[in-house]
């Protein structure tokens, strides 16, 4: 293989398709990339077993051919690199030269027939969604996907599409996230996408926010298409939650809260709490005001503003960070807090429209 790329265009490339590659495993090839140039392209491919994810760029290919260079040791020679064209020739013993300007290495690249092939998903075009309304759905809920691997059908995002809308839903047992988007879809499914491969999806996704996204789906493959990028992923297999059952459906109290001036006043409060002593907020929506407190063996803290409070006054008991990730991921001025009682699930919501829906579970007073 010989060819000749522009740097800019090879490291972001690198960057891309890294997210995919092992970064330790019994088996070297899966810790490289596979390079392949053909015709006026280099083609990269990152594949952990799991997720693949495929770019090209454009090149001067004088001689086609196809090899496994370890990504890591790639990326950081690339970025090191001085501006402008790199050289890449490989012999056919696996030596291989990589060069711009005077700046020159010589690396051993590995066997490109090793490098296991990506699966044939069969996944068929199931919808096209513009990059902005995409990442703007993940980024709300990729906060509350589970960490626990007993569970593992919530480690993942489930997505459910139908003819009209998109509902992407992530919760882990002490809080839900569920956003819904108009689209139209070629045909309904439910599936279930690993968190890390949602989270270089909204990494690789453009900065143009009109770009369109390719999404193709069956049962055991989920492929993005964006901005010159394949992202292939297998799905999670499992039964997720049938999460309309934990929604309350009334409210005995309804609470509209400028969500600013409540992170703020929760922040100042976390500030006695630490990885040692998680004591809970003790929150009261009474008339006209919110009133917090809290106290850990650093000290007390009593805060309150002013809210719209509606129904009966009740006082719960709420983690800091559970509650601080539903209200930074509302991303609106104000919302609407709906409580049924001081063990109830509390839904955070906008004051208009259905942007979004999060469950926060309290947490019980020792002394109650």
């Amino acid at each position: 293989m010989n060819i000749i790329c522009d740097k800019t265009l090879l490291s972001a490339a690198i960057d891309g398709v890294s997210k995919a590659v092992t970064l330790r495993s019994t088996i070297p090839v899966l810790e490289g990339i596979l390079l392949k140039a053909e015709g006026f392209q280099l083609t990269l491919t990152g594949y952990d077993l799991e997720m693949g994810i495929v770019t090209t760029i454009e090149a001067n290919v004088k001689e086609p051919g196809e090899i496994v260079l370890n990504a890591k040791l790639l990326s950081s020679m690339i970025s090191r690199m001085p501006a402008g064209q790199i050289t890449i020739q490989s012999a056919d013993n696996g030596k291989t030269t990589i060069q711009s300007g005077v700046a020159q290495f010589e690396i051993q690249s590995m066997s490109a027939t090793d490098f296991p092939e990506l699966p044939n998903t069969g996944a068929e075009e199931t919808l096209t969604i513009k990059t902005g309304v995409l990442r703007d759905m993940i980024d709300r809920t990729l906060y509350a996907v589970s960490q626990d691997e007993k569970k593992p059908a919530h480690t993942g995002e489930l997505f459910e599409i139908e003819p009209d809308k998109m509902t992407i839903v992530a919760l882990d047992g002490y809080r839900l996230a569920i956003v819904e988007r108009p689209i139209t879809a070629v045909k309904d499914i439910r599936i279930i996408v690993p968190s890390k491969t949602m989270t270089e999806v909204s990494h690789l996704l453009p900065n143009d926010d009109e770009e369109p996204v390719h999404i193709c789906a069956n049962r055991r493959y989920v492929v993005f298409m964006t901005a010159g990028y394949t992202i292939m992923s297998r799905l999670i297999e499992g039964e997720f939650l049938n999460y309309h059952n934990v929604i309350p459906a009334g409210s005995r109290t309804r609470v509209t809260i400028d969500t600013k001036e409540f992170i703020e006043t929760i922040e100042r409060a976390s500030l006695i709490i630490t990885e040692r002593l998680k004591n809970p907020l003790r929150i009261t929506f009474t008339e006209g005001k919110v009133v917090v407190r809290c106290q850990t063996n650093l000290g007390r803290v009593v805060d309150e503003f002013n809210a719209e409070c509606e129904g009966d006054e009740v006082e719960i008991g709420f983690n800091n960070r559970y509650l601080l990730d539903a209200l930074r991921n509302a991303r609106t001025e104000k919302v609407r807090m709906e409580i049924s009682g001081p063990l109830s699930p509390v839904k955070v919501l906008p004051v208009e429209g259905n942007d979004f829906l999060y469950l926060v579970l309290p947490v019980r007073f020792k002394n109650d």
